[in-house]
């Protein structure tokens, strides 16, 4: 791999090899491969001659889908410095946390976030704050009429005060009077910080290196080269890429392959995603159970051809048969459901086309072990459930600056205990059955909420639903079903007798509660704690 064992080396091959192809495209503008290395190295020159920022500084990013993402992280990585991923929708407690833990000298926020770093930033070490506006990197006349539309029609940027703050489109054309000096990268250097709760308690970040995400990178595409044909693809990309499984798939593995992305800003914008399959010929979708169920129920969406539609893949949380079942009716595109986990870049294992194993999370990638432990941390017969355990190039170098909790998940040898209880067939096929710490005691009889909710989702009047356990004298825990009916008349009693028919009686929900919406992640993950 040479010089492309860094995410800098990478780029350099790629802008060079596919120069004016499109790269990314957002809110109807799109940039080539050659304005992408442009606009970064005009950052990364800033950077350099215009702060005191050396290598190895953390540099945060709070930024939605937008052009200025991918820019600004590439000019970080150039300047020879460390990515530290941050949501924008933080509140201010999240994010004093990350800026303070990281030490992140530098911000690089949307306006539209920019009040809640103003309440924090005394508590951090930033010393530079870089601010910009939705439509920065358009041309011309739409820049304006975009701003203006964003600030003053939809009154999306609160005010805020931020002393020193420099305009991000200045400083890009600033640097660009400077030539840059690149510094020399070890592969083995940290290249992202990734925030994550991970297999226990507080956000840590996972101390990702360019070796890292360059070997998930290679790792993917060789495991998935019909999803990634050269020059071929025209991916939505709706998963915010900060989040490392979007990043991976979009900042790495598309561009990798000289493809084109087009990022949609607020997953959640259903209506948005509509537009994007309208205005593009999109080949490839990468989302998660959630956001696939919520296009499922848009009615404009169901109307769209899906002839160009070739390949869809879901992680970051289980993918329901019934959710994989009516896609599959819609679009006639089966979805690849894989997964993986921050501390391992994130991508260990997923489905290939032609090689469904419905139910399964498919195959571990090219070069990457796993194997399913007891409590001792003896390995299990095939078709037993134990914790998986990882091992592989893509698998983290630790947590930030915190050796006792790196210790918890990693071994002397190497092997990544991923927290998640999986079972491995004869065929190497693994499904997860459940996360260790979600799993629910019913008088000693373990019940994975999966299972409840995989069941519980195929009943028609249910849109989505999660499974928890809550505490009771007499077991311990019991099953707990919290429900979004798409049929107001839909009843407990209703519910229950549809389990009881499919399920082991101590599997059955004792409680089953009715919500309007359950609370999720800006990923769409279910977060079943704020649930308990």
């Amino acid at each position: 791999m040479g010089a492309s064992q860094t995410i800098v080396g990478m780029f350099a091959d790629v802008c060079q090899k596919y120069g004016n192809n499109p790269v990314f495209s957002a809110l109807g503008h799109t940039i080539s491969y050659q304005e992408l290395d442009r606009l970064s190295t005009g950052f990364a020159a800033y950077l350099q001659n215009r702060t005191s920022l050396s290598p190895g500084d953390r540099v945060a990013v709070q930024l939605p889908n937008l052009l200025q993402y991918p820019v600004v992280v590439l000019g970080i990585l150039k300047a020879g410095m460390v990515l530290v991923n941050t949501n924008p929708l933080y509140t201010e407690r999240e994010l004093a946390h990350q800026l303070e833990d990281s030490g992140a000298k530098a911000l690089i926020v949307l306006e539209n976030f920019a009040h809640t770093a103003a309440k924090v930033l005394t508590q951090t070490h930033i010393k530079y704050v870089f601010t910009s506006q939705v439509g920065d990197l358009h041309a011309g006349i739409k820049r304006y009429l975009l701003n203006f539309a964003v600030k003053y029609l939809k009154r999306a940027v609160p005010d805020f005060d931020i002393a020193g703050r420099i305009d991000l489109l200045s400083a890009i054309n600033q640097g660009a009077q400077y030539s840059l000096e690149s510094p020399v990268l070890d592969p083995q250097a940290v290249a992202v910080l990734q925030y994550t709760g991970g297999t226990t308690g507080i956000a840590k970040g996972a101390m990702l290196s360019h070796a890292n995400l360059t070997a998930n990178m290679a790792q993917s595409c060789r495991h998935l080269p019909d999803v990634y044909r050269e020059q071929s693809e025209v991916i939505a990309a709706p998963l915010p890429l900060y989040h490392v499984y979007a990043f991976t798939m979009h900042m790495l593995c598309a561009p990798y392959t000289g493809n084109h992305c087009v990022l949609i800003p607020n997953p959640r914008d259903t209506d948005s995603i509509v537009k994007v399959f309208k205005q593009y010929r999109i080949t490839c979708f990468i989302g998660l159970n959630t956001l696939y169920n919520s296009l499922l129920h848009n009615e404009a969406f169901t109307q769209l051809d899906f002839s160009t539609l070739r390949n869809c893949s879901a992680g970051g949380m289980a993918l329901t048969s019934d959710t994989a079942r009516r896609w599959w009716e819609l679009t006639g595109c089966a979805i690849l459901e894989g997964y993986g986990l921050t501390e391992a870049s994130p991508v260990v294992s997923s489905n290939q086309n032609g090689q469904i194993r419905a139910g399964t999370i498919g195959r571990p990638l090219p070069d990457t072990q796993v194997k399913v432990v007891d409590e001792e941390g003896n390995e299990m017969p095939s078709g037993e459930a134990g914790e998986l355990w990882v091992k592989g190039p893509q698998v983290m170098l630790g947590y930030w600056q915190r050796p006792e909790e790196t210790a918890k998940v990693l071994t002397q040898d190497g092997w990544l205990k991923t927290g998640d209880i999986a079972q491995i067939d004869k065929d190497g096929f693994i499904s997860i059955v459940d996360r260790k710490k979600d799993m629910i005691s019913v008088s000693g009889f373990k019940v994975f909420p999966n299972e409840v909710e995989e069941v519980a989702s195929t009943h028609p009047d249910i849109k989505e639903c999660a499974a928890i356990g809550v505490p009771d004298e007499e077991s311990g825990e019991i099953v707990k079903l919290v429900v979004v009916r798409s049929n107001p008349n839909l009843t407990e009693a209703e519910v229950r007798a549809f389990c009881r028919e499919r399920l082991t009686a101590y599997k059955v929900p004792k409680v089953v509660e009715f919500i309007s919406e359950l609370p999720k992640s800006n990923v769409g993950k279910v977060l079943r704690r704020e649930l308990k």
